[in-house]
């Protein structure tokens, strides 16, 4: 992400809101627009416009356009320093983007709000000149509507980055990701070969393998180049079958993460300077804080984060939240906290974790506002209580996924194993054998969690 700006200044209003700098330094000759809307939900949205200067370099620029529905409005955004007068929406540049030179584009994202329909705008100009192109997702002549890539997750959409509240592909567009987690590998190690991988990336069509390498309960602290290599192999089982590898310094007990600084510093720099060079690699530096300020948490970010950004600087990193990475609501707490004293870094994201039967509506709310002001990735999530165990609660899942969904916030479920808990996939004993595939060797979550992951990605290729 190069820079996520929030619009509300205090006493902005919804028909006013920042006042913009001076006059464009230039005029544009030509432009065409692109305005898409990546996700709506219930009285919002997220949407995004990519211009082209088809004409002189121009420097100062400003775009604009007008809604055409009832309330529609722009709440935040990111890319512009944007600002809004009765219908009519402004876009100006930041400092990274100021000159547009010919052929060159802007990728500008905002959050919305509307109540009624939600047409797409109209009436889009740069620097005063008219734009052509298409608006609702593509169609129109000079700008086809993205296609998606039929290839796998990783030759489709490449070295992932952040770009505003979303995961971006190589294509600069927002995509969802949708695949599962290992269990503890010091217990489950014989889950993860060939044919169980060849299973998650073929038949249920996943787009990512989480590592879940736990630090103490007998993993990494025991044997830390036996457990390193262990990462090592899974991230390249993934790569070969094009599925991201969500690295997992899975820290639990204790759940302050500083516990486990040093450990943190020497597992990341060993494993970015190792995976580098490739393009399916996520870091999540600490799975669960628990009994640990947001204060410590965000200390902790700050001196792991620079320890991978000096091998892999291009690389998404994914940052524990408060409360077993509930943003603060199992500490009795919310997303607030992170959004007034975010992490120090570039192209990270927050981790949210959920267990559908023990977390519900007051969680998901949580989720529902803190998507339109930070990243999010589930990096764990549980289809029955938070012990592991318990009755799957199908309709809370559902609900959960649909969110998540809509959202386009990316997951993976807990867990890809034959562990003897309701949340586990395959049933007790199935590791034992070479059968990852039939419906038979299922437990009511893999099952679910199976048909979710396996409808098709449509991942936008332009």
């Amino acid at each position: 992400m190069k820079r996520f700006l929030a619009l509300l200044a205090a006493g902005a209003t919804a028909t006013g809101l920042t006042v913009l700098a001076g006059p464009p330094a230039a005029a544009a000759t030509g432009c065409k627009v692109e305005y898409t809307v990546a996700s709506q939900w219930e009285g919002g949205f997220q949407g995004g416009v990519k211009v082209t200067n088809l004409g002189d370099s121009v420097s100062g620029w400003q775009l604009k356009f007008t809604f055409a529905g009832s309330g529609q409005k722009v709440v935040q955004g990111w890319n512009a320093t944007w600002s809004q007068s009765g219908s009519t929406v402004t876009a100006a540049p930041v400092d990274w983007n100021r000159t547009l030179a010919t052929g060159g584009t802007a990728d500008l994202g905002f959050v919305g709000a509307f109540s009624g329909s939600n047409p797409a705008p109209t009436g889009f100009t740069l620097n005063g000149v008219a734009c052509t192109g298409s608006v609702g997702g593509g169609g129109g002549d000079d700008d086809p509507p993205p296609t998606t890539g039929d290839g796998t997750p990783v030759e489709t959409n490449g070295q992932l980055r952040v770009c505003g509240v979303n995961l971006c592909n190589q294509y600069n567009r927002p995509i969802q990701l949708r695949g599962m987690s290992t269990h503890g590998l010091q217990w489950f190690s014989q889950c993860y070969n060939n044919a169980s991988l060849d299973a998650l990336a073929n038949d249920w069509k996943a787009d990512l393998l989480r590592t879940a390498m736990y630090v103490q309960e007998d993993g990494y602290e025991t044997d830390p180049a036996g457990f390193t290599s262990k990462v090592n192999s899974l991230v390249d089982m993934a790569e070969a079958r094009g599925m991201y590898a969500l690295i997992d310094f899975h820290t639990l007990t204790p759940g302050d993460p500083n516990y486990n600084l040093q450990r943190a510093k020497t597992f990341f720099a060993s494993v970015a300077a190792r995976n580098a060079s490739k393009k399916n690699v996520i870091y999540e530096i600490a799975n669960e804080p628990n009994g640990v300020s947001w204060a410590g948490i965000k200390s902790y970010a700050e001196q792991v984060i620079p320890v991978i950004r000096a091998a892999d600087p291009d690389a998404v990193v994914i940052v524990g939240t408060r409360g077993w990475s509930s943003l603060g609501v199992s500490d009795g707490s919310n997303e607030s906290e992170v959004v007034n004293s975010p992490v120090n870094a570039t192209n990270i994201m927050y981790a949210f974790h959920f267990y559908a039967a023990s977390h519900k509506d007051n969680y998901r709310a949580t989720v529902s506002r803190a998507a339109s002001k930070l990243p999010l990735f589930v990096t764990e999530f549980g289809t029955v209580s938070a012990t592991g165990g318990g009755t799957l609660d199908r309709s809370s899942t559902t609900a959960w996924l649909d969110l998540l969904d809509q959202l386009k916030i990316s997951y993976a479920n807990w867990t890809y194993s034959d562990a003897n808990e309701s949340s586990a996939a395959f049933k007790p004993g199935t590791c034992d054998g070479g059968d990852y595939s039939s419906s038979g060797v299922l437990t009511e979550s893999g099952a679910l969690l199976k048909s979710r992951i396996s409808t098709p990605d449509n991942f936008p290729t332009s």
